[in-house]
């Protein structure tokens, strides 16, 4: 094991992008685990444009992470809200929707959900 790794989004080891170019996840992949970025565009919503590809009713990953810049609102299946912004540690559980709220894209860096997010369901 390595002392020391250094990964950078901009080289990612994977990258996923949304429908109608609306973001995309840039993914490293580590010894601890997946970590991403996610660069979600203005107009970006779960329902649309990651729920087609993921085909659950809501999304079902677990977040833990950290908002970079812009805002997101998310809304969760039993109708609980909240915003984050810069600065923002984030945990939402399975079960929400999301969206970009104003013209600014929003970056969020995520250690937990993003192993499957964005992917077909396997057969």
């Amino acid at each position: 094991m390595a002392g020391i790794v250094r990964k950078s989004f901009d080289k990612a080891d994977e990258t996923r992008p949304f429908t109608e170019d609306k973001g995309r996840l840039d993914l490293l992949t580590t010894e601890s685990g997946a970590v991403g970025r996610a660069v979600f565009e203005p107009g970006w919503q779960w329902s649309k444009h990651v729920k087609p590809i993921a085909g659950t009713d809501s999304c079902q990953a677990s977040h833990v992470g950290y908002v970079v810049s812009g805002r997101m609102k998310v809304v969760m299946d039993d109708g609980e809200t909240d915003e984050f912004g810069p600065g923002d540690f984030m945990r939402v559980t399975p079960g929400h929707d999301a969206w970009v709220i104003g013209d600014e894209p929003c970056v969020a860096l995520d250690w937990v959900g993003f192993t499957d997010y964005a992917l077909p369901p396997s057969s």
